[in-house]
């Protein structure tokens, strides 16, 4: 059976330590513990997810946060097209579909659509996790012939499978 492959948004991590949510945090442990550690979904970071967390000012979080990607065994992901993903960001903010100042946001979407990752899992509604920000990256997607079905969901969506 192939796995459905999943790629970590910078928030899905920062969740896992949300004591200010517990009701995320919960479901987000629960994500992290028995579907992503038990490899149910292939599992995905980026250089764009270390990116973010390495602007974290409170060194212990930074460290927290990073230590996640061995204690869960995930992946990094390999950008074969790295040029293609910074294409594919940039028309996303020119477009419109991500406001102008989230290219961290533009990059994470660029580089699942080209690289072919089934879910981006996010707790971002503002700028990722809303089906009206989801149909609008699928349409531009589309017009550029990229037309592999991503999904942009929040953890709650891939558990109690």
């Amino acid at each position: 059976m192939i796995r459905p492959t999943v790629y970590l948004d910078t928030s899905a991590i920062n969740f896992l330590f949300a004591d200010d949510a517990p009701e995320k945090k919960e479901i987000t442990v629960d994500f992290f513990e028995n579907y992503v550690k038990t490899g149910i979904y292939k599992t995905y970071w980026s250089d764009f997810v270390v990116d973010e967390i390495n602007q974290t000012d409170d060194e212990r979080k930074r460290h927290q946060l990073l230590r996640v990607f061995e204690d869960y065994y995930i992946e990094r992901l390999a950008i074969n097209s790295p040029a293609d993903v910074d294409n594919l960001a940039e028309q996303y903010l020119q477009s419109g579909v991500m406001p102008p100042k989230k290219l961290y946001d533009a990059l994470h979407v660029a580089c699942c659509v080209i690289e072919k990752i089934d879910y981006l899992v996010s707790w971002n509604y503002r700028h990722l996790a809303n089906v009206h920000r989801e149909r609008k990256v699928i349409s531009l997607n589309y017009q550029l012939g990229y037309l592999h079905p991503l999904r942009i969901l929040t953890p709650t969506e891939l558990i109690y499978v």
